[in-house]
């Protein structure tokens, strides 16, 4: 029998509707063990774990992120990324693209109803409609935090970037050394536009939602130097290669 069944005013059915959804337990929305199995199979993403401690990963890049500004670097299909932190605690907001046609870039949201809030190794970060496919998995992280028990994790995918049209309504200021300004300034020097600008994995990030009003909050990072996230990209749909850009701030 239907559950709200044999009420007769809409006072009732909406009261019985109420009770139904408090009472109800929750339902994951996507299945994450139906996705599409990882190319090249969980042992290769076992290998790839401490690869870069072992020595069996060359250094092909390095570069530096001065505070407050951008870098960009393209990342080959099939080679390994590494987010270091070398100065002390530091956060930074991270923004993904295909090399070859920037309309596909990471799909934040996606990601985060597809594993969780907070990423870490097995993840798979997603591009966006209507490609919707993974552009690289995390395959390492040094510092699996975890949550804790004000619900907090690292390396979100909620909280979007800081940016200068916010910092305006809400303290009548300007500031064009946010993180989408920063991103925005190197998105320009690589031929992109404000527009290709979009929400970021949050590297390093301690963040949740309060547990009274539900908003979005932030903790000191737990990161020390040497911490670091490493992903893999993918030989993905079709195993065709393709490769990243990746801009980080």
């Amino acid at each position: 029998e239907h559950p709200l069944r044999g009420y007769n005013t809409i006072e009732q059915t909406t009261a019985a509707r109420r009770a139904l959804s408090r009472s109800s337990e929750p339902v994951v929305c996507y299945a994450v063990e139906n996705l599409p199995p990882k190319n090249g199979g969980e042992p290769l993403y076992q290998s790839l774990r401490g690869a870069v401690a072992r020595g069996d990963a060359v250094l092909r890049e390095s570069l530096t992120i001065p505070a407050c500004d951008a870098r960009s670097w393209r990342v080959p299909a099939g080679w390994l990324w590494r987010v270091v932190c070398t100065d002390g605690p530091q956060v930074a907001d991270m923004n993904v693209w295909n090399a070859d046609d920037p309309a596909e870039r990471f799909y934040a949201s996606k990601t985060r109803q597809m594993h969780a809030t907070h990423l870490s190794v097995g993840d798979r970060l997603w591009s966006c409609m209507p490609w919707m496919r993974p552009l690289a998995t995390i395959v390492e992280d040094t510092i699996r935090y975890g949550f804790d028990e004000d619900g907090a994790g690292v390396h979100d995918v909620i909280g979007s970037r800081c940016d200068p049209y916010t910092n305006q309504l809400l303290s009548g200021e300007t500031k064009n050394t946010c993180c989408h300004s920063n991103l925005t300034r190197q998105a320009l020097l690589d031929g992109l536009a404000e527009a290709d600008v979009h929400d970021v994995l949050n590297v390093f990030m301690c963040t949740g939602f309060t547990k009274d009003t539900h908003q979005y909050f932030t903790k000191p990072s737990p990161v020390v130097v040497g911490d670091y996230p490493v992903s893999y990209t993918h030989l993905r749909a079709h195993e065709t290669p393709e490769h990243l850009v990746c801009r980080l701030l």
